[in-house]
């Protein structure tokens, strides 16, 4: 393979790996908050057991998500000094701040958040994770500035060999950052849902006598989900008119229109001159994936809610089924979305700007291919701890807190809960009042 092709395949391997733990940090961090303020408001210690083994999950993929980040950062290092070079004045103040908002305030407040049970007043401490999601979600708001600048340059001015911003306003109000934005966050809560769902229905079938803390985690992921799923695909069918108007030719491939491709190849060819500046048309079947599975996760989550919310006892087990094999749709379903939106700017690095091949630093294809296994292998045992690591905690269950979040002693669960622990009773979920 040639040294682009190579330098491609790496940037889809730790972009699309890193984009799987930033999605479930998204996903987890406003339920979590929600938890703690039925706790904080409501007093019942359920919710603050809720919290507790959430947050254990939460903390292990956000820890190992930073990790990923920092190899996808060698690699943007390593391989793309030509981007660097045009677009450094410009992306300078969105990482900057994404620095400081990321790496500064939120691991300031997330270490407060571990180590103030029952130390911080029950007001101080769910303020420290209330600022632990705004400083996640501002994150990813200017980290997709960045890229919606690559999607579509605004607010610049050449300077030089290279371009400035002149204009942040522009470039924070970019109408390829909004669109995305209204399906990247419902997207990203529609995971933590599912995955909460999920992790809540494998204890129903597994058993668990601790039905009053699974019963509310599940209703948490089914509410959510119900709401976030139709959104995603709301937000992915806005994007098209959007996106269409400054990048014809992905929008024609994604809706597999050949009149529309056409049409758009003729206005690339007149804008940037002749050529074959359309992205691989391998993107329509990625995107189809993507709507394929959007659509089962818009039909299954009102569907599911509702049918939790009628108790239909005998058809139980088979939708809890359900929802533990849809756990990692979400999760595919952003990553086809993630791999839509980046290979379909192609042959463009930064659209109309600078193309892929230009932003390619002077490296060669034996150290391009040793960074890509390097990189690749590290991401990859990251992905394999992370993912041993939540599932052992998901099997301890919240009984055992192996994080200990600053705690001495585990909650008292409710009364009526340890009741009916106690009493070694098998029912099934949802059988008892108070659903």
């Amino acid at each position: 393979m040639e040294p682009l092709d190579l330098a491609r395949l790496e940037f889809a391997l730790t972009t699309s790996l890193h984009f799987l733990f930033v999605a479930l940090t998204l996903g987890l961090a406003p339920l979590i908050l929600y938890m703690q303020a039925r706790w904080v408001f409501g007093g019942r210690p359920v919710y603050e057991r809720m919290t507790r083994f959430w947050g254990q999950i939460y903390l292990v993929n956000y820890a190992l998500g930073i990790v990923t980040g920092i190899v996808m950062e060698f690699q943007f290092g390593l391989n793309w000094s030509g981007l660097a070079k045009l677009t450094g004045d410009v992306f300078g103040a969105a990482i900057a701040l994404e620095t400081l908002v990321a790496f500064f305030l939120e691991s300031t407040f997330l270490g407060l958040w571990i180590f103030g049970w029952h130390r911080l007043p029950r007001i101080a401490h769910l303020a420290a994770f209330a600022v632990v999601t705004l400083t996640a979600y501002a994150s990813a708001f200017l980290i997709m500035a960045s890229n919606s600048f690559m999607q579509h340059p605004v607010g610049y001015e050449r300077h030089g060999t290279g371009i400035r911003l002149t204009d942040f306003g522009a470039l924070v109000g970019n109408p390829a950052l909004t669109v995305t934005l209204a399906h990247l966050l419902p997207a990203a809560l529609s995971v933590g849902a599912f995955f909460v769902a999920g992790v809540s229905a494998h204890h129903f079938l597994r058993r668990t006598r601790d039905v009053d803390f699974f019963r509310r985690s599940m209703r948490v992921g089914l509410v959510v989900a119900a709401v976030t799923a139709p959104l995603v695909m709301a937000g992915g069918i806005a994007q098209f008119p959007v996106i269409g108007g400054f990048q014809p030719a992905k929008t024609a491939l994604t809706g597999g229109d050949a009149e529309e491709l056409a049409r758009a190849r003729s206005l690339l060819a007149a804008q940037f001159g002749p050529g074959d500046l359309t992205p691989p048309a391998w993107i329509h079947e990625v995107s189809q994936v993507m709507i394929f599975i959007g659509q089962i996760l818009a039909l299954f989550a009102p569907l599911l809610l509702l049918l939790m919310v009628w108790r239909w006892s005998v058809r139980l087990r088979p939708l809890l089924r359900v929802m533990t094999f849809l756990i990692p749709l979400p999760f595919a379903a952003v990553v086809c979305g993630w791999v839509v939106r980046e290979v379909g700017r192609q042959p463009w690095a930064v659209y109309g700007l600078l193309r892929t091949e230009e932003a390619l630093g002077d490296i060669g294809t034996v150290a391009i291919t040793g960074s890509l296994v390097a990189f690749t292998a590290v991401l990859l045992l990251l992905a394999a701890v992370d993912y041993s690591l939540i599932v052992d905690l998901v099997r301890r269950g919240p009984e055992e807190d192996a994080l200990r979040l600053g705690a001495r002693t585990l909650p008292v669960p409710d009364a009526d809960a340890a009741a009916h622990r106690s009493s070694g009773r098998e029912e099934e979920p949802w059988t008892s009042s108070g659903y």
